[in-house]
This record gives structure tokens, sequence and C-alpha cells, in this order.
């Protein structure tokens, strides 16, 4: 049975049509807007389906060989335990970042070592996208969904960053933006599991944002009806200038992917999880690792091209695991 035809087990060719049309995030935001209504937005741990995620995980390897993904740091994941995984965000609402690490996860590991992804509470209200997402292992972005699924030894993976990082303009493409939210710190220390930076570069080149359109979300008051605070501007496949909230097509860019050493506080405890000083010391501990691993991932790049394989050894040494500290789980 071929790899399409085993995928309309999960989705239909009506289904597809679906998530693939441009009205479709509008119809779903518009639907946010008029019926919020909380009580939808419960997750179900034991909806994830090992099966679907190897499918994806095939589907997503065949995609990475388009854009010449390179994995750095594989060795950082702990094979088994909890870990809170780190990312910084682009793409917009195309995601190849999340995709390709669970990617990366599951071929690592094997579609039984549970990886829980965050998601925006829109997902939640398009039927197609919340099933789908539902049986990917992909939780409502909160305190309360990865907790329990930390508690179950799952790695959890956050983008902190959000929509005002994963809309950031071109000329940013290369920092780290977590935009000041520290409730991932406070959650690792919380459940005293590890932090593991996972830095991307490559996927903020598939398109190009010219403005994030923050004073305009404030007008709009996007924030408090959407839960975002950017209406972005972009140039992209295969309308040119769009709204940074349409589908559209991604730009081969080389894409690479790099996990980080694992950073813990084993001398902190969850009482720690309280304190603004100690939460914010551990933020710009982690953002600092976040940003070392971006410049050494996008040092002499060149866009859509990427690296030599020099630099790409400099990286896999700047990431490579300490022989006599294997990645722990929960600390």
């Amino acid at each position: 049975m071929s790899w399409l035809r085993r995928g309309t087990r999960w989705l239909g060719w009506r289904d597809i049509a679906h998530l693939l049309s441009p009205l479709a995030p509008f119809l779903t935001t518009a639907d946010y807007i008029v019926r919020h209504d909380p009580t939808r937005l419960e997750d179900d741990l034991s909806a994830r389906d090992p099966e679907l995620i190897a499918w994806l995980s095939e589907a997503a390897v065949a995609l990475g060989r388009l854009f010449r993904l390179q994995v750095h740091g594989i060795g950082n994941l702990p094979a088994s335990g909890p870990a809170l995984l780190v990312g910084n965000h682009n793409g917009g609402l195309l995601p190849l970042d999340g995709l390709f690490t669970m990617a990366t996860v599951c071929d690592h590991f094997g579609a039984e070592r549970v990886l829980n992804p965050l998601g925006h509470d829109l997902i939640q209200y398009d039927r197609v996208a919340h099933r789908f997402a539902a049986r990917a292992g992909i939780l409502r972005a909160g305190h309360a969904s990865a907790a329990r699924a930390l508690r179950q030894d799952h790695l959890v993976l956050v983008y902190p960053g959000s929509d005002i990082e994963t809309f950031r303009p071109w000329s940013e493409r290369n920092q780290v933006e977590l935009a000041g939210r520290t409730g991932f710190v406070a959650l690792a220390l919380r459940e005293g599991v590890p932090i593991i930076p996972v830095v991307s570069v490559g996927t903020h080149e598939q398109w190009i944002v010219l403005t994030r359109g923050d004073g305009l979300a404030r007008v709009l008051q996007t924030g408090r009806r959407l839960r975002t605070k950017v209406l972005p501007l972009a140039l992209a496949l295969p309308f040119g200038l769009t709204f940074g909230l349409f589908p559209y097509v991604p730009l081969p860019a080389q894409t690479s992917l790099a996990f980080g050493r694992p950073i813990a506080w084993p001398e902190l405890g969850p009482a720690a999880a309280d304190d603004r000083a100690i939460v914010q010391r551990c933020y710009h501990e982690v953002v600092s690792a976040m940003q070392a691993i971006l410049d050494g991932l996008a040092a002499e790049r060149i866009p859509f091209l990427g690296q030599s394989a020099a630099r790409r050894a400099d990286v896999d040494r700047l990431v490579a695991a300490p022989v006599d500290s294997p990645p722990q789980g929960r600390g």
C-alpha cells in the first residue's frame, strides 16, 4: 500500500481539500471569535495514534529531502523520561520546524516515544484539524496540558515566542525572540524537568515577512479576540504580497535543526517557579543558549542555500553532548 493510500486512513480527500482551502483559516477564525467556548479545548492524551505519527514522520523525512534538512545534536534528547523542548518559531501558518522536530524524534526513537507539541486554540476550532491534531499528539498550548504530558514522562515541544517570533520580519530571521514569555521556565522548574533547546534556521526563508503588524493588531484588539498580537504582511508563493495569516507554498530553502545540550537547575526546587528573579535568570540562560546555537547555524550561511560542510561541523561541536553527562529525564 502506497504512502498516499495509507494516509486516507486518517484523512480523506475531502478533509485534505478542506485543510488546503484558502478560506479555511478565515472560517475557523470567525468561528473562534463568535463561539469561543473553553470547554471545547480539553485535551485527550490517549488520542495519540503511533501509526499516524509514523506515517507523518515518513512524509516529513521525504519533505526534508526537498529542504536538504540537516540535523545536529540528536544525542541530546533523552531516550526516556520527560523533557521540555523549547524552540525558536518560524514559518507562520506553515510550521515545518515543528513537523521536522516531530519527525526527527520519531525517526530516532520510534513512534512509541511520545512527543506532544503545543498548538494554538484555533486548531481546536477546525473540525478536521482538531481531529488530526489530537491523533498526532498536539495539545492545547497551556501549562495544564504540558504538565499532564510531562507527568506521563512525555517530551513536550513548546514555542514560547509563538506569533511574535514566527511572524518576525525577514531582517530578524536569525534572532531568537521569545517575547519575554517566561512561563515555560516556571513550568520546567515546577515539574523538575530539563529544557532542551531546539533551534532551526532556513524555515524563515521559505517566505519573506515584511512587517509583523504589531500596531494594527493593537488597534483591532486581536490579542483579546484571537490570542495573537500581530497582523503580518509577507511576500510568498503563489500570491505574492499576502496577509501573513494566509496559507502559502514554501520556497525550498535549505533547513537545519539543532538540539542543544539539556539545561537543568537541579539545585532549585518547585518553589523557584514562583520567584520572579530566578525565573528571569533561567529565562535569559535559555535564550542565550538558543541564540548561540542560532548564531552557529547562521554563520556564513547563504540564504536559501545553507552552510559549508566546515560550518556544519562547527555546529556539531557546539551542541555535542558531554560524554560523561548523558541527558537526564526528571530532575
